[in-house]
C-alpha cells in the first residue's frame, strides 16, 4: 500500500507531500489542485509504461505544467507585507513526483531539455534522475537503483553496479531496464505501477460503447472507455463478487437487477425495473444510471489492482446514488487502496469516518493541505539530481 505521495513543482504543486491510506478521500473547491494531484499519479503510472514525457508534451510540455510562481514564497509575501516577487533561483528548474510504500518507493525529476543539439522536440522534458529505495522513505542507506542522466546503477552485495550508461532522456529506468536477475527491484516497482487503474475517460453520451451489444469474452478488468461493460458485468456474476453488484443494483435503483443475454456470443446489457414489462438496454439507460453500472463494473473488478484512482466520480449521479455508490467503494477496498478525488460532501461523507481525508486549499496561487504544519507533514526529502 501506497503511504506517502510527494510532487514539487507540477501546476499549482509547488511542493506538496501527502499521506495516503487504505481509501484516501481528495476533497477542496474548485481550482485547488484536485485535478493536478490526480495528474500526478497518473504521470507516475506512465512513467512505468514509457510514456510519461509524451503524457507531458501533450499538456503542453514542460513550461506548460510547470509552477508558474516563484521558487519559494517568503513569509513576508504570504502575510502581504511584500507583493509575490521572483528571486535569484538557488536550484534548477525541475517538475519531481515521487511515492513511498512499505516496501518500496520511486522518485523521478523532470527538466527543461538541453539546447546544444537542435531538435524538432522542443516541448519534450527530460528526465534528469530517477530513484528506487526500499522503505518509507528516501534514503541514501536505502537505494536500490538510481538514475543519473544516461547512467543508471543497481546496488548488489559487491556495491554499486552499472546497467547502462546511454538511457535516453525521454525513456525511463523502469520501462527500459526493469530485469529479474540484474534489476528485479525495477522489474517488481514496474509491474505494480502497471497495474494501477485509472477511469476517467467512461463515456456515457447516446454514442457510448457501452451501450452498444459486443462480442463479449471473460472480462475481468473492464476497459478504460466502458466498451466491454456488458461482458465485465457477466464475468462479475459468474467469477467476481455478484451478490456484492446485485445488493448495490438493488440500492440504486429500487429494486432492479441487471441481466446479461446472450445470443450468438454478442452480450447485451438489461436493466430490469420493477413494475416495467420488459428490461432496459443499455442504449436505453440515463447518463447518470449508466456511470453508475461502469462504476459497479471497474470497482467490484474479479481481478483487483493495488491502487484504484477515481476523479470526481460523482458526475452525472443523482444523489440518491450516492450512498450506493459509497458503499461500492468501501467493498472495493478490502481487495484493493483507493484514491478518490470528489467534489462531492456527500459522498466524502457517506465513505465513513475511517478513511483518510485531505483537503486542498489555495493560497497566493500555491496548492496547501489544510491544517497541515510542519510536525503533521509526511517525512519526506527528495534524492539529489
Amino acid at each position: 500500500m501506497l503511504t506517502t505521495l510527494a510532487i514539487s513543482g507540477y501546476r499549482s504543486l509547488r511542493d506538496v507531500v501527502v499521506e495516503l491510506g487504505r481509501v484516501t478521500v481528495v476533497t477542496g473547491a474548485n481550482g485547488t489542485g484536485k485535478s493536478s494531484l490526480y495528474r500526478a499519479l497518473r504521470l507516475l503510472a506512465d512513467a512505468s509504461r514509457g510514456e510519461a514525457v509524451a503524457a507531458l508534451a501533450r499538456e503542453g510540455g514542460l513550461p506548460s505544467t510547470l509552477w508558474a510562481g516563484p521558487e519559494t514564497i517568503s513569509g513576508s509575501m504570504r502575510r502581504g507585507e511584500v507583493p509575490v516577487q521572483g528571486t535569484r533561483r538557488t536550484g534548477p528548474v525541475r517538475l519531481q513526483i515521487g511515492f513511498a510504500s512499505d516496501s518500496l518507493g520511486y522518485a523521478m525529476d523532470l527538466g527543461l531539455p538541453q539546447r546544444d543539439v537542435p531538435t524538432r522536440f522542443e516541448l519534450d522534458p527530460e528526465i534528469k534522475a530517477e530513484h528506487v529505495w526500499s522503505g518509507p522513505a528516501p534514503r541514501p542507506a536505502s537505494m536500490l537503483a538510481q538514475r543519473h542522466g544516461p547512467v543508471v546503477t543497481t546496488r548488489t552485495d559487491a556495491g554499486w553496479e552499472g546497467l547502462t550508461h546511454g538511457l535516453p532522456s525521454y525513456s525511463s529506468m523502469l520501462s527500459e531496464l526493469a530485469d529479474p536477475a540484474r534489476a528485479p527491484e525495477l522489474l517488481t516497482l514496474r509491474e505494480q505501477m502497471r497495474g494501477w487503474r485509472f477511469y476517467d475517460h467512461l463515456r456515457t453520451d447516446s454514442h457510448a460503447p457501452a451501450r452498444a451489444t459486443a462480442v463479449g469474452t471473460r472480462t475481468p478488468v473492464l476497459a478504460g472507455d466502458g466498451s466491454d461493460l456488458a461482458a465485465a458485468i457477466a464475468t462479475i456474476s459468474e467469477i467476481g463478487r455478484g451478490d456484492t453488484l446485485a445488493e448495490a443494483v438493488d440500492a440504486a435503483f429500487d429494486g432492479s437487477s441487471l441481466q446479461v443475454e446472450a445470443e450468438n456470443g454478442r452480450f447485451t446489457l438489461l436493466l430490469r425495473q420493477p413494475g416495467m414489462l420488459r428490461p432496459l438496454r443499455a442504449d436505453e439507460l440515463s447518463d447518470g444510471t449508466l456511470r453508475f453500472l461502469l462504476l459497479a463494473a471497474a470497482l467490484l473488478s474479479p481481478r483487483p489492482p493495488q491502487l484504484f484512482v477515481l476523479n470526481e466520480p460523482e458526475t452525472s449521479l443523482h444523489p440518491d446514488l450516492l450512498g450506493p455508490l459509497a458503499a461500492m467503494v468501501r467493498a472495493a477496498s478490502e481487495h484493493t487502496q483507493i484514491v478518490l478525488v470528489t467534489h462531492s460532501a456527500p459522498l466524502a461523507s457517506a465513505l465513513g469516518d475511517d478513511v483518510t481525508r485531505i483537503e486542498l486549499v489555495k493560497e497566493l496561487g500555491e496548492t496547501r493541505v489544510a491544517g497541515q504544519g510542519m510536525l503533521s507533514r509526511p517525512s519526506w526529502s527528495w534524492p539529489k539530481r
